[in-house]
């Protein structure tokens, strides 16, 4: 199955195959074809999500799998058909059965957007900034049937701006740099250095999925809490509070730690450039807001409600 790739003296030629979906999946498998990897087979989900990976895979004559479910049986079957030496997990959010981990002879490998062990599961970048980390990273590790548990081949580290939302610090960030890092494991791979480093489990954390259920702004907390949750939910799902029974997310945020004197959540200012609300130790100034579909400057989103200067946000 393995054999020498020419022009990379003493290294492997592998059959790959990439399980993904979205911009992120898309770009690895164009980054594996740039660099001249033998990529066997793709696995996407039969929906949009899909559909970028499974276009570009297309276009490069890869066969494409789209199992509805990766522990599908005739996906177990499809992957030992295809004799890999290894699998990529480029951003899966299916489970993939232990079985199927274990196909490839050479192992399977995922990217995950933060240090591991710290901050496993789904969310790992919302959490990172809700709980006001000032560094992060990624790291590429051997998959085992845990959840983010296993091995670690390789991690990268970054800073965490003091204003940075989670969309900002993946798309600007964690997103290139993670398509480079398994670039760079599929090399080390290759030439057989790729280590397996047993993770620390005392150091290990694990918070659920950052959704509505931990979105919600409690005023009454300090303010580098409430701007640290904003930042974490943004663009998803959306760090909210309610107004006369609905509810009001926040976006583009940002904070000014001066007195006002005011109440929590009281609102002390509606200008063009932000929505101001009273907390301890100062002003959360919102520049987007959202209740339904589209998000609108204050000033648009004030008239809409009748909110004006003293009303008080999240009583309700």
């Amino acid at each position: 199955m393995l054999q020498k790739n020419e022009g990379f003296v003493g290294c492997l030629r592998m059959r790959i195959i990439i399980v993904g979906q979205g911009p992120f999946g898309e770009k690895v498998l164009g980054a594996l074809i740039q660099k001249g990897e033998e990529v066997v087979g793709v696995f996407s989900p039969p929906d949009k999500r899909g559909e970028p990976l499974k276009t570009l895979a297309e276009k490069s004559n890869i066969t494409v799998y789209q199992p509805k479910l990766m522990k599908d049986s005739q996906a177990y079957q499809d992957f030992i058909k295809l004799q890999p030496d290894l699998a990529i997990l480029a951003f899966v959010t299916d489970i993939i059965p232990e079985n199927i981990l274990k196909v490839p002879s050479l192992g399977t490998i995922c990217y995950h957007p933060s240090l591991l062990p710290r901050h496993r599961g789904a969310s790992a970048i919302n959490w990172a900034i809700i709980q006001g980390d000032i560094r992060t990273g990624l790291t590429i590790f051997w998959a085992d049937q845990g959840i983010d548990t296993g091995s670690i081949l390789l991690q990268k580290e970054v800073e965490i701006g003091p204003d940075e939302t989670t969309g900002a610090l993946y798309f600007n960030t964690l997103f290139p740099m993670g398509i480079e890092a398994i670039v760079e494991a599929v090399d080390l791979i290759k030439q057989g250095r790729a280590p397996r480093i047993p993770q620390d489990e005392s150091k290990a954390t694990y918070e659920p999925p950052c959704d509505d259920r931990v979105a919600s702004i409690n005023f009454e907390k300090p303010i580098n809490e409430i701007y640290n949750l904003i930042r974490g939910c943004d663009p998803q799902p959306g760090a909210y509070t309610t107004y006369k029974g609905k509810r009001v997310r926040f976006y583009d945020a940002r904070k000014k730690l001066v007195p006002t004197g005011k109440g929590a959540g009281e609102v002390v200012a509606i200008e063009e450039g932000g929505l101001q609300i009273a907390a301890q130790g100062g002003v959360i100034v919102v520049g987007k807001l959202r209740v339904d579909k589209g998000k609108v400057g204050p000033i648009e989103f004030a008239q809409s409600l009748g909110i004006k200067v003293g009303d008080r946000l999240g009583k309700d």
